[in-house]
Formats: structure tokens, C-alpha cells, sequence
């Protein structure tokens, strides 16, 4: 496959994400105006239905949003994939070419490189100690939150609502180094889901 096939695929795939995020995101807000998140009941302790809630539409939701998810990590493997390809077939230094990287490349460091939040205390035994998270490591990823979408520090409680109990991936910039983790936001001793405080950038 050419590097401009290549590049044409890298970036219709990028659209698809951006729209799959788009659509997670309009979702999300029926949960939120229905005042429940991904695991909430929508029954009372008699398994009666909750009359504020429209059970038919949240659950149509959460179903759309956990297939999108997973849409959405393919989307990412494939992106990721396809960089390596385009990156793997650029002419080595010592060519006299002089093409310019393909205009993904900003975006998708963007996305994996670039720190929009700091961890500035961790609780003992809380969630975020236990996956591994250190006071001022800086968070490149938070779920689907990154550097091209984050607005304020409210899009990462919004995640943390929203999957209480599940498996969050947290990619970190520790020193010079990345990393990721698996955080599991849950009720524990002490405040909050997660246990630790976060200041943007």
C-alpha cells in the first residue's frame, strides 16, 4: 500500500473516531439529564420502576455507548497501526526528499503526547494508588478525554461517573517517561471514587 493510501486511510479513520466521540458524548447526556450513569439502577427496592427515569431510552443508551466503546478502541488500534505504516515506509534522513510529514501527525501527538491535568495528592488504599498512580504524574489520556477535547476538570468526573465499577485506562507522563494504567473508579473509605486530587494544566 503507497504512503498516501495509507495517509487517506489514517485520516478517514481519524474522522470516524472523532464522530464515534461525538455520538458517546450526546448519549452520555441523556444518562446525565435522566440523572444516572452507566451501572445506576433503574428500579427501587421493590423492582418498581423509577418514574423519573425513561427506563427504554437509558438502557437503549448505555447499550449504544458500550458498543461504541468498543468501536472505538478497534478505531484506535487501527490508527495506531496505520501510523506505524505511514512512518514505517518515509525515506531515512539521508534522502533528498523532502515531503513533509502527513498533517495527522500533529494531531495524533496531540492526542498520546501532550499532559492537560496533574495528580497533585493520592489517599492511601484509595482507587487511584492501587492502579498505580503517583502524586504529580501528569494525565495525557483520562478514558476518552485528552488533550484535543478536555475542557475543564468536570470531563474527568464525567468519565469517573460513568464508569463506576469498570476499567478506566489512564495514560501518564511521569518524568520523561508514559505509561499507562487501569484505573477502577468505586466507592472506598474515604472520598470520591478515585482518591486522589486534579488540577488542569
Amino acid at each position: 500500500m503507497s504512503r498516501e493510501s495509507i495517509r487517506e486511510q489514517v485520516l478517514d479513520l481519524m474522522k470516524e473516531k472523532d464522530r464515534i466521540e461525538r455520538e458517546i458524548s450526546s448519549l452520555t447526556d441523556i444518562l446525565t439529564q435522566n440523572g444516572v450513569g452507566m451501572n445506576d439502577p433503574l428500579v427501587d427496592s421493590n423492582d418498581f420502576p423509577i418514574g423519573s427515569i425513561d427506563i427504554y431510552q437509558v438502557r437503549n443508551a448505555r447499550h449504544k455507548i458500550i458498543c461504541l466503546q468498543n468501536d472505538h478502541k478497534n478505531l484506535m488500534k487501527q490508527i495506531e497501526q496505520g501510523l506505524h505504516g505511514f512512518y514505517g515506509t518515509l525515506p531515512s534522513p539521508a534522502s533528498s526528499s523532502q515531503e513533509e510529514p502527513m498533517d495527522v501527525d500533529k494531531k495524533q501527538r496531540s492526542i498520546y503526547k501532550i499532559p492537560f491535568a496533574k495528580v497533585t495528592i493520592i489517599s492511601e488504599n484509595a482507587p487511584a494508588e492501587l492502579a498505580g498512580i503517583m502524586e504529580n504524574d501528569e494525565i495525557v489520556e483520562f478514558g476518552s478525554v485528552n488533550a484535543t477535547n478536555f475542557k475543564n476538570i468536570t470531563d474527568i468526573a464525567t468519565v469517573v461517573q460513568h464508569s463506576e465499577g469498570a476499567q478506566v485506562n489512564v495514560k501518564l507522563k511521569r518524568g520523561d517517561r508514559y505509561l499507562t494504567v487501569v484505573l477502577v473508579p468505586k466507592k472506598w473509605s474515604g472520598k470520591g471514587l478515585l482518591g486522589c486530587n486534579v488540577v488542569a494544566l
